[in-house]
């Protein structure tokens, strides 16, 4: 966990302590949570992992270790061209039970400007995906669900951009999709491509409808995780728990990204409130 004003200096240094506690065996995680459903957010690289090889099979077999019941990707797709989709959907849905709510933004793509929402416990009744301002094209996807145990969530799925004032563009984008903190429970989950913490941080753009920022959770670079690029924030107080990583040696090796993910509970977040 990093401290809010906490250095780059001083993350590097709680990353190399935390190194060797990390796990050298497989791990593979429950395929939910029996106390709420299990959200998670997860940059693929375009099935490129960090030994360089375009290995789609191999992050199915991370996304089927995370178990999530709903899951945003980034990078799904080819970024030029047809965007065409790089990973088997159909295997994937029978192996996870995860089916892809579409959006896509070209006829052979998974998603819309490589945003792809994967659910398998829920029932999907709205989507509509989003351009974000910037010079390069990104998008998010917005997904209301209704959970199996009940209540609705509504999935903010985002990649953000690499240029910070295209970021602080993008997240007025996404407040203008919030217009108060008292409407549906709602996750903004993605690759937020914010390293910043504390005042620094273009996420402090999303205070207004999304309250004070969780603390950061490192997930990039894989091998050595120093930056928490990757977020599940919730517009709720006591909406997610158990916000971690998904660490385990396949996760390190198939994205220069690892997997995060939470745990939802509606009931949790009323009570909360």
């Amino acid at each position: 966990m990093q401290r809010k004003n906490g250095t780059l200096s001083s993350t590097v240094l709680e990353a190399l302590r935390n190194r060797k506690n990390r796990p050298d065996g497989k791990q593979i995680s429950s395929p939910s949570s029996p106390s709420g459903t299990l959200v998670a957010s997860y940059n693929v690289h375009k099935c490129i992992g960090v030994d360089r090889r375009f290995d789609p099979e191999r992050t199915a077999r991370v996304i089927q270790e995370i178990g999530a019941d709903v899951i945003a990707l980034q990078e799904a797709d080819q970024r030029f061209g047809e965007r065409a989709g790089l990973l088997d959907l159909a295997h994937l849905e029978r192996e996870t039970g995860l089916v892809s709510v579409g959006a896509g933004g070209f006829p052979k793509a998974h998603g819309w400007h490589g945003n792809v929402v994967l659910v398998r416990q829920g029932v999907v009744r709205d989507l509509h995906p989003v351009t974000l301002p910037g010079l390069e094209p990104r998008g998010a996807v917005v997904v209301e669900i209704d959970l199996k145990q009940g209540g609705s969530l509504r999935i903010i799925a985002a990649h953000l951009g690499l240029l910070r004032r295209s970021r602080a563009q993008q997240l007025h984008t996404i407040i203008e999709l919030m217009k108060s903190r008292d409407e549906t429970p709602t996750l903004l989950l993605g690759d937020l491509n914010e390293w910043r913490l504390g005042d620094r941080s273009s996420l402090n753009t999303l205070h207004p409808a999304f309250g004070h920022m969780p603390p950061a959770v490192p997930s990039f670079p894989s091998g050595l995780p120093l930056l928490a690029l990757d977020r599940i924030i919730a517009n709720r107080q006591g909406l997610i728990s158990s916000f971690q990583t998904h660490d385990t040696p396949l996760a390190r090796l198939a994205s220069d990204h690892l997997p995060v993910k939470a745990v939802v509970d509606l009931q949790q977040a009323e009570t909360a409130a």
